[in-house]
């Protein structure tokens, strides 16, 4: 597997996103369905401003969307984008099957 620095970046900036409990939670519960920023922030016992900013993380790896309506934003889950993560993490485990089995293939050389 090549990755290059774009896709280095892009995996770097989800895996950050999906590091945080709290963003999981956000992600799942919006590709549930959207939700507005503040209907987020009441689950949370957290600032509306650290939800947003959550959600600003979740928004810089491309795993959610948003969208004005009236005066709030409503948050989407993106559900290319994890079907991206998915084949992201495919390829990253394809790679360390294919070490493990060359580990194997060494150790029975010897």
């Amino acid at each position: 597997m090549v990755v290059g620095e774009r896709e280095q970046a892009e995996a770097d900036r989800v895996f950050h996103a999906l590091a945080d409990a709290t963003r999981r939670d956000i992600l799942a519960r919006v590709i549930r369905g959207g939700q507005s920023v503040t209907a987020l922030a009441q689950h949370y016992t957290m600032s509306f401003a650290a939800v947003q900013k959550h959600v600003a993380v979740l928004e810089r790896a491309s795993l959610v969307t948003k969208q004005r309506k009236g005066r709030e934003q409503i948050v989407h889950g993106d559900l290319a984008a994890l079907r991206r993560v998915s084949q992201l993490l495919d390829a990253y485990e394809e790679l360390w099957r294919h070490r493990v089995q060359r580990m194997d293939q060494i150790l029975d050389q010897e």
